[in-house]
């Protein structure tokens, strides 16, 4: 029997948008879904959830939860990766609280910036021993990354751990029809093509019937832009570099040197940038949660539709090779030109029976290959940082970050970075 393991299986609701969407989906019968996750009643959870969805689907894959993680993942086909290292408290909390007692603040701090360089370093050793464990005992396996900071931890599994890797992000699928549903203009059968790097991908092409819409939706970006909106960084963007991104505004204010300043305080108003707003969305969660739990379980026969996550449409195109077209973070062998070949970039993706192909994209604009690059120097001194366990490493990526350069002098930078080494304690390892 194939086997997709599902490690990081306590994150109940999209266990069940993911592998819920496995059981819905005629070419990936009889498959064993093996859930594994350090929180056992968690990963109870999910088990009993995905037990009522497949008695209400009738679907005949089987459901094992797993407490020893290399047994979890022996003779995986696929590996579905969705933990977070050191969750909201403490880790969250200290990526927030200790670069604000130096004037830097932040909204989501998962990806770039301090809280991304941190929350990577903290979790790039963890996922290494899974590429260990998968080299013993699934080295084939397909490696599906759903876990942020995307572009820093598909890199370092593709080439330090040896495992095949695609990064999946929402971004790229929800693009184009938030921003038209944002603009009042409709989206059947508009043509896209998107490319950059992970929550700094571009829509390079958008067109309808060969009709270039982008100055339509200028146009309507510059009125919208009169008053008070949740996506104005992004507009901003749009109308100063000539085209629009795929993350939202909150997470672009911080990848960029100009929106979060403590010398011009009316940007945060004027941008309407809510500071602070990670840790807000995970308190909210957390209250949330136990509510959600006693609707998801008021009923034993749970309903589930497919959802449009990418992982089992991925699974589906290459067990029946009917190929399907994804927006895929990958390493960047050529496919973006002028970006270094050292970065993961994330580009439209063939996948069928032969794998997930990525597409080539040639030179991005100038100016945008010039903002990624920015993204990129402190996602690559990250990984060195990581790989050779030089503090100074650290340094660099925190120096070089967009943001975090634009707010602090180099020694409060290198301050701040012994100040959040010494309160992660044991959730980092040793850095010499």
């Amino acid at each position: 029997m194939s086997k997709i393991t599902f490690i990081g299986a306590g994150s109940t609701v999209f266990v069940k948008n993911v592998l819920g969407d496995v059981m819905s989906t005629p070419a990936l019968q009889g498959f064993e879904l093996a859930l594994f996750d350090i929180d056992a009643e968690r990963l109870q959870d999910s088990e009993r959830l995905l037990n009522s969805i497949k008695n209400t689907l009738g679907s005949i894959c089987s459901i094992k939860a797993y407490s020893d993680r290399k047994e979890a993942l022996r003779g995986a086909k696929y590996v579905i990766n969705a933990i977070q290292v050191g969750g909201y408290d403490p880790c969250t909390i200290t990526d927030f609280e200790i670069p604000k007692k130096y004037g830097l603040r932040q909204t989501i701090a998962d990806t770039l910036g301090i809280g991304g360089i941190f929350r990577n370093l903290r979790t790039i050793p963890v996922m290494l021993d899974f590429a260990k464990d998968m080299q013993e005992v699934c080295p084939d396996a397909l490696f599906l990354n759903y876990t942020n900071p995307m572009a820093v931890l598909t890199n370092v599994m593709n080439t330090v751990g040896g495992i095949n890797t695609v990064g999946l992000c929402h971004s790229v699928q929800v693009c184009v029809p938030h921003l038209f549903e944002a603009l009042g203009m409709d989206p059947t059968g508009v043509e896209s093509k998107i490319a950059g790097i992970n929550h700094m991908a571009w829509l390079l092409e958008v067109k309808k019937d060969g009709v270039d819409l982008y100055p339509e939706i200028k146009r309507r970006a510059a009125e919208k832009q009169k008053e008070k909106h949740h996506d104005m960084v992004r507009f901003e963007l749009m109308q100063r570099f000539g085209y629009y991104v795929t993350e939202s505004s909150e997470h672009n204010a911080e990848y960029h040197p100009y929106f979060i300043k403590k010398s011009y305080p009316e940007l945060i108003e004027k941008y309407n940038i809510p500071l602070d707003e990670y840790p807000r969305r995970c308190i909210n969660q957390i209250n949330g949660w136990k509510e959600m739990r006693e609707k998801i379980f008021a009923s034993e026969n749970i309903e589930h539709q497919r959802s449009k996550e990418y992982a089992s449409y991925i699974m589906e195109a290459i067990e029946t090779d009917i190929p399907f077209k994804i927006g895929g973070n990958v390493m960047n062998t050529g496919l973006i030109t002028n970006l270094p070949k050292e970065a993961c970039v994330e580009v439209p993706c063939l996948v069928d029976r032969s794998g997930v192909t990525p597409t080539y994209v040639g030179d991005l604009p100038p100016q945008l290959a010039a903002l990624n690059r920015t993204n990129i120097n402190t996602q690559l001194l990250t990984i060195e940082a990581a790989v050779t366990g030089k503090k100074e490493h650290i340094y660099h990526a925190a120096m070089l970050d967009p943001h975090t350069a634009a707010e602090l002098s180099m020694d409060d930078i290198v301050a701040m970075c012994d100040d959040l080494i010494e309160a992660h304690g044991s959730w980092l390892p040793e850095f010499k």
